[in-house]
């Protein structure tokens, strides 16, 4: 029974273990820094900035929020700014390649960092490939759809869950921008910034055009006196009150919640952390400019659009060019139509850069296949972005991806969510160099008075984080996220007790909260470590020294900050639907396979341990420590 404890015990910890934030013996196949603050910039904005803001304007304000959309708008770009102040702090603390899945590494663990990444890479293969046959649809329409009824003639494909026929246009899309991204990563951002400044530009035109042809009355008006007067008829049966508000609250929220997507893309930024000339200030700053600039042309298109015409004639597939038409603008929509497809390809190139990036982490970590991680002689991730590139170009191929994009939101919405936790673990953790120093003593002190005083929980004695105010704290983080897990699935199951008002479900409900409120108070009290973002293990490659005092984190008003963040993005994730969580489980069980057949025993962590381990059986001196080898596992990390 002992022997079964201890292996399981080292089975856990094997799962557990952290990535120390340098490496002993570096990390491997390194990329160039060459990426300026205006490169990310453009590369946030042209991922965010997507083709929704050609579509989903005008779907959201004619069967959500009307008018207030323009809130709806507001409301979904503060919840992402919440989760971007966590992304530009570990983007500032750990300036490498990986995003979400280097930060859990670093904080939480092996198993959950693989899960990271592993739901990372299904939201942009998913993503790449749902853009690309965007994009073959947006060119196909500009030629009356040809090309999709030669190939329907030519290749059909009449099988359950498949395209109706092979979208080759979308693979010829996708391998073009792969081979660009394998060539090097300045053209790949001269690229993205030409195409970003031309969506950009049709982006004021139309915000222009609204504000000088937009109608304010068409913010206050009743549909249904209007449509009696006119005899029109349309599709809608359900047309509001009318005014600013013809939904109410409930519907600008609801309104808010399908808006939220539109921000997603920002995190391709922190992928790029070892790829930027000065990532403790670059990163950061274009995270909130990229979202900034976003939150504008979305509020300004809306406006626009509402001011042109009535909400609840909106078109809900092409709405700028119905409400172009509506004003008398028709030649309009040709312009709309160019930028419409440079949004497209912005946002493919924003789907497909961090890809390969977070698979290129993995395997230099070692949790997928080490040859994932080679890079060209111009130091790009060039086997990772083929091969990543033919899986999506695959995707794109053969299946329809309707039913799979809303896998996309887990991905991206659980990543949001663990970057919360580890930024709260990180800034409430012992740091690294002041744990050599610390008093024993003083500890044990420590320990012994915390068991006994309850206000010692929440007045600690020491300024700077300890062993006892981290356990602490992580121990608080723990209990706040799996209260918030409990809350948002109970408010999902039970929502109709909840909202008849049912006694037991609203105790429940409300004890939940109480102790997320109570365990992030605890929190609160706890000391913040001081320590600056500054790392000396890229002050080399930055060229210029690192080792200056900057910021000691990006995210305000912590821990609430987060925890907020954490709550709005489960409160997402519980609402899809149990088709899409089915298929999501399927996912994950091939990449458990992998990670406990594989990744387990080949990462970089699991090495560094045996090596450690053959060194501490070499330390006696002794003829039978003398016949070990030297270095008896670098045919392994081979």
């Amino acid at each position: 029974m002992a022997a079964v404890g201890i292996c399981c015990s080292r089975f856990v910890g094997r799962m557990s273990r952290c990535k120390p934030m340098v490496s002993e013996d570096g990390d491997g196949p390194q990329l160039s820094r060459c990426l300026s603050a205006l490169d990310l910039v453009a590369l946030g904005v042209g991922s965010t900035l997507g083709a929704g803001v050609y579509v989903l304007a005008g779907a959201v304000a004619r069967n959500n929020s009307g008018p207030a959309i323009v809130l709806s708008f507001f409301i979904a770009a503060a919840s992402s700014v919440l989760a971007g102040l966590c992304y530009a702090e570990f983007g500032a603390r750990a300036p490498k390649a990986g995003s979400a899945y280097l930060y859990s590494y670093l904080t939480v663990g092996e198993l959950c960092a693989f899960v990271t990444g592993w739901n990372l890479i299904l939201s942009y293969v998913i993503g790449t490939s749902s853009v690309s046959r965007a994009w073959s649809a947006t060119f196909d329409g500009i030629f009356g759809g040809a090309i999709s009824s030669w190939m329907v003639s030519v290749a059909p494909m009449n099988l359950s869950g498949l395209a109706p026929y092979p979208d080759a246009l979308a693979v010829i899309i996708i391998m073009l921008l792969s081979g660009v991204l394998s060539f090097g990563v300045a053209e790949s951002a001269l690229i993205t910034k030409i195409f970003t400044a031309i969506n950009v530009l049709v982006i004021v035109f139309v915000m222009v055009a609204g504000l000088v042809m937009g109608d304010p009355a068409n913010w206050d008006i009743d549909p249904n006196v209007v449509l009696n007067n006119t005899n029109m008829t349309i599709t809608v049966d359900n047309l509001g009150v009318g005014g600013f508000l013809p939904f109410g609250v409930v519907g600008m929220l609801a309104g808010a919640a399908t808006c939220f997507y539109a921000f997603v893309g920002f995190d391709c930024i922190a992928t790029t952390g070892e790829e930027v000339k000065n990532p403790q200030r670059a990163i950061p700053l274009a995270i909130i400019v990229s979202l900034l600039i976003c939150f504008v042309a979305y509020f300004g298109v809306s406006a626009a659009l509402t001011l042109l015409m009535p909400y609840y004639l909106l078109d809900e597939e092409s709405p700028i060019p119905a409400a172009f038409q509506y004003v008398g603008w028709d030649p309009a929509r040709y312009l709309v139509a160019v930028g419409s497809l440079c949004a497209l390809s912005t946002s493919l190139l924003g789907s497909m850069f961090p890809l390969p990036r977070v698979v290129f982490a993995m395997a230099r970590d070692g949790l997928l296949f080490r040859w994932l991680s080679r890079v060209s002689k111009r130091h790009t991730p060039v086997a990772a972005t083929l091969s990543s590139g033919a899986l999506a170009a695959l995707m794109a191929l053969l299946f329809e991806l309707k039913e799979l994009v809303e896998m996309m939101s887990i991905g991206t919405l659980s990543a949001y969510s663990l970057v919360s936790v580890c930024v709260l673990i990180l800034r409430y953790r012992m740091d690294e160099d002041e744990e050599r120093f610390v008093d024993h003593e003083q500890e044990e002190e420590e320990e012994q008075r915390g068991g006994m005083v309850l206000m010692d929980l929440l007045n600690p004695k020491s300024a700077e984080p300890t062993k006892t105010t981290s356990r602490r704290a992580e121990l608080s983080i723990l209990t706040a996220t799996l209260a918030i897990v409990v809350f948002c699935i109970f408010t999902a199951v039970c929502h109709k007790p909840l909202a008849s008002g049912t006694i037991w479900a609203a105790i429940i409900a409300a004890l939940l909260l109480v102790t997320v409120f109570a365990a992030t108070m605890l929190v609160w009290r706890q000391p913040q470590s001081q320590a600056s973002l500054a790392f000396k293990d890229i002050s080399k490659s930055c060229g210029r020294d690192m080792n200056e005092t900057w910021w000691t984190g990006w995210v305000p008003l912590l821990p609430f900050l987060p925890v907020v963040s954490m709550l709005v993005n489960m409160y997402l994730m519980v609402q899809l639907d149990s088709g899409t969580w089915t298929k999501f489980a399927v996912w994950m069980i091939a990449g458990f396979a992998i990670y406990f057949a594989y990744g387990m025993w080949h990462s970089s962590e699991e090495l560094n341990q045996r090596r450690h381990s053959a060194k501490e059986l070499r330390s006696p001196v002794s003829s039978a420590s003398a016949t070990l080898p030297s270095e008896p596992l670098d045919s392994d990390i081979n």
